[in-house]
This record gives structure tokens, C-alpha cells and sequence, in this order.
């Protein structure tokens, strides 16, 4: 059964990786739309967390179109995440755009330059956030993943994603490889930031939510840069990756504390959000009790 599902996976991933880009993202806004009136489910936690956001600002008409928009989004995104991971970053670079490069490019000629780690959130087509690489050479990029529980399926995904020369660590099996990677120097470490997890309990988007400390911990820990990084669509198959400013973990030679540099990391993602409201993941929980 694993074999069959694999193939067929991979023949539907061939077929979309055959089409023109544009194609793949007006298929995906498609099927996007009809999930929202087909998924009950993700149509309600999207409704409702928009609710909960901007319930006193915004008409129920206003939050249903913005979720409708952003089912939209999601599978223009997932769907184009699909054909821009077999792109050439000469095929890919009239589609995405890097803003700020300059904030994390060591200055002079180090040719071992200090890791840093970048905080992430779900927008936009987040799997470009592992096609950094192709715009800050000097660094080698990484990112943390949870696999699927599906062998066949994730046995396809790790094929995909392994073109873009990134470096993928499971989160759950790869902690020691990563650590060990996290020693040496010149590394990009991308993490999601914008999930619900154990850490701390901080506001975001004005109401309390767990959040994962591991931005903060990694940096402090092996004595890293923090950024974050927003990927935003700009128009149809069109995105650009923003790297913000350098986020402190120490002051005056002391570290900050975790929570501390969290309400910084949310402050920042709660500017991507309220910027461009569709863009953003509203169809996860992240505001459990």
C-alpha cells in the first residue's frame, strides 16, 4: 500500500512540476476556494480565530471574505510548493524576491561567518524559506521539520524538498545532529515561531497564547544573531522573503530571558499579519487554553 501511494504521489507531483507556475497557482487558489465551503472544520477555526482577532474591528462579511481569501492563499501556496521545489534558482528568481540580505551577511571576506538563527512563521509559501541559501551563499541553510506519520508521503516530501540544498533535521529524531551541526560555524537556522507549543504563555495579537521558546533558547545557547523572516505574497506566483532586524538576547553582556525575547520575535510576526492579514496560517489553533 505504501508503494502504490508513493507512485501515485509522485506521478500527481510529476504532472504538477510539468505545468508553468502560474498554472499551479491558479489550480491551487481553485482548490483553495472549494476547500472552504467543503471543509467545514478548518472553515470554522479560521472564522474564529480571525473573530477573535479583529471581531471588534471588522465585520462578520469582512472576516468570512478574509478566510475565504486565505484558504485561497493556502492552496495557491502548497500547491506552488510543489512546482518551485524541482526550480532552479535561475528559474525561480523571477518569482521571489530577498529583502534585507545585508542584516545577516557577515561584514568583510570570514570565511567561517557565525551561525544565525531566524524566526519563521506559516506565510506566504513558507517552503521558500529553504531557497535562502540561493541568496546569502556564504551561509548554509537548515531547518527543523516534524515528518508525516505516513511513510510513503514522507518519504515524498523529504525527495522534494531535498533539491533545494537545505539541510532538514526532524524534530522529533534529528536533536543530536543538530545540535552538532549548531557548533560549527556559518550556519542558517531557520525556526517556526507561530505555532502553539510548550514555552511561555505570552500575548499575540492581543490575547495569550503557548509559545515555543526554541528561537530564543538556540540563539542564547550557542551565542547566535536572531532575525525574523516573513515571506509575503505579492501577487499571483509572486512572493517576497523580508529578513527583519537583529532582535537582542543580550543586555549589556547579559542574556535576556526567553520570554522576554518571544514578545519581541511575536511583535514582529504580529506586523506580518496585521500587514497583510490573508497571508497567514488562521486555520491552526494557536490560541488553545
Amino acid at each position: 500500500m505504501n508503494t502504490i501511494l508513493y507512485w501515485f504521489g509522485r506521478a500527481f507531483v510529476a504532472i504538477i512540476q510539468m505545468l508553468p507556475l502560474k498554472v499551479v497557482a491558479r489550480i491551487g487558489r481553485a482548490g483553495g476556494g472549494l476547500a472552504f465551503y467543503l471543509n467545514a472544520r478548518y472553515r470554522r477555526v479560521a472564522v474564529d480565530n480571525l473573530t477573535l482577532c479583529f471581531g471588534k474591528e471588522k465585520s462578520p462579511v469582512e472576516i468570512k471574505a478574509i478566510a475565504h481569501e486565505n484558504f485561497r492563499r493556502l492552496g495557491e501556496n502548497y500547491l506552488s510548493s510543489v512546482k518551485t521545489a524541482a526550480m532552479s534558482a535561475q528559474q525561480l528568481a523571477p518569482h521571489l524576491e530577498f529583502v534585507g540580505a545585508e542584516k545577516i551577511l557577515p561584514h568583510g571576506m570570514n570565511p567561517g561567518p557565525q551561525s544565525r538563527v531566524i524566526a519563521v512563521g506559516h506565510f506566504g509559501n513558507f517552503d521558500l524559506y529553504t531557497r535562502f541559501g540561493q541568496y546569502v551563499p556564504v551561509f548554509q541553510c537548515a531547518v527543523t521539520y516534524r515528518g508525516l506519520n505516513q511513510p510513503a508521503l514522507n518519504r515524498l516530501m523529504v525527495e522534494l524538498r531535498n533539491h533545494s540544498g537545505c539541510l532538514f533535521f526532524e524534530r522529533r529524531t534529528d536533536g543530536a545532529a543538530l545540535k552538532a551541526a549548531m557548533t560549527s560555524t556559518g550556519l542558517l537556522l531557520g525556526l517556526l515561531a507561530d505555532q502553539s507549543a510548550k514555552g511561555v504563555r505570552i500575548p499575540f495579537l492581543g490575547h495569550d497564547c503557548n509559545t515555543s521558546t526554541a528561537t530564543a533558547v538556540f540563539a542564547l545557547r550557542y551565542n547566535c544573531p536572531l532575525h525574523t523572516a516573513i515571506c509575503y505574497r505579492i501577487s499571483l506566483a509572486q512572493w517576497r522573503i523580508e529578513c527583519g532586524d537583529e532582535i537582542p538576547t543580550r543586555e549589556n553582556g547579559v542574556a535576556r530571558s526567553t520570554e522576554a525575547i518571544m514578545r519581541d520575535v511575536n511583535s514582529a510576526l504580529e506586523k506580518a499579519v496585521l500587514r497583510d492579514p490573508a497571508s497567514w496560517f488562521w486555520v491552526h489553533r494557536r490560541w488553545k487554553q
